[in-house]
């Protein structure tokens, strides 16, 4: 696809636009989107991808009424800052900051736990050992509220899983 303002040099730079349910789209060189990248900031009325996830980092839910540490004890960052240059400042900010984490997490991903995407030709054994894991809790939960029953039965599918993995 070539350029649509100077119409020689290859487009590589692709800018969508929606506005009211009205589509447009612009393809450009790099020399012309950088010529252009004044009027494209201005027409995006200040919007940038900083602001967005700044947002989101102060993301902040009614129901969360948990106060996060104000700063890192390790390394002195606070969540401010934090929420500024979008990285930590060592390690232990995961677990200083968790109570307002936990919750930007689960508003993104739906989850505060990491699955990944599984190979397809090595994904049967994979789900496989996910799903023993799973039962094993599950199992574990069973013994511990004194339902054998249940727990006999996922002993059961645990061995069934265990025979298939070899």
């Amino acid at each position: 696809m070539k350029c649509q303002e100077c119409g020689q040099k290859p487009a590589t730079v692709h800018f969508t636009k929606i506005v009211q349910g009205d589509k447009s789209e612009i393809h450009l060189c790099e020399s012309c989107a950088r010529e252009k990248g004044e009027w494209m900031n201005k027409s995006a009325a200040g919007f940038s991808i900083n602001s967005l996830l700044s947002g989101l980092l102060n993301f902040e839910s009614p129901a969360n009424t948990v106060a996060a540490p104000p700063r890192c004890t390790t390394c002195g960052l606070t969540y401010t800052q934090f929420s500024q240059v979008g990285r930590f400042g060592c390690a232990d900010c995961y677990n200083h900051f968790r109570p307002r984490l936990e919750p930007l997490l689960r508003k993104v991903h739906g989850s505060t736990s990491h699955v990944g995407k599984v190979p397809q030709r090595t994904g049967g054994r994979i789900k496989t050992r996910r799903e023993l894991d799973e039962l094993r809790s599950k199992l574990q939960g069973a013994v511990q509220q004194e339902k054998f029953e249940e727990a006999a039965v996922l002993r059961d599918k645990i061995r069934e899983l265990e025979q298939q993995l070899g």
